[in-house]
C-alpha cells in the first residue's frame, strides 16, 4: 500500500517507518481494496503518553481514521491498526450488504 508519513517537528528513522510500513500492509488482509493512506507522527508536550500517531485511510467511497497517544510510537501505532482494523471490517460488511 502506497504510504506517506510525516514527522511532524522532529526526523523519524528508518525502523520506525519501516515498522509503520509493516503494520499498514498487514491491513490489507483485512480489505484489499485500500487505495492509499498518510501517518502523521506527532510530539506532544505534556504528559507520559506524549506520542501521537494519525492514520488516515483512502478506501472506494469513504476515509477512515484513528488517532491513538502512547508511551512509544510503536505502541501507539498497534492501538491505531487495530481501530483501522475494526473500520476495515465494518466497511466491508456494509460494502457486501449493498
Amino acid at each position: 500500500m502506497k504510504l506517506q508519513i510525516h514527522s511532524i517537528h522532529f526526523d523519524a528513522d528508518q525502523k520506525l517507518i519501516a515498522f509503520i510500513q509493516k503494520k499498514a500492509d498487514k491491513l490489507e488482509t483485512f480489505y484489499d481494496r485500500i487505495v492509499d493512506g498518510e501517518v502523521f507522527l506527532r510530539l506532544n508536550n505534556s504528559g507520559i503518553e506524549n506520542k501521537t500517531v494519525e492514520i488516515k485511510l483512502n478506501v472506494p467511497g469513504n476515509q477512515l481514521f484513528a488517532k491513538e497517544q502512547a508511551t512509544s510510537f510503536e505502541e501507539a501505532t498497534d492501538l491505531a491498526t487495530e481501530a483501522l482494523r475494526r473500520q476495515l471490517r465494518k466497511a466491508k460488511a456494509i460494502q457486501l450488504e449493498h
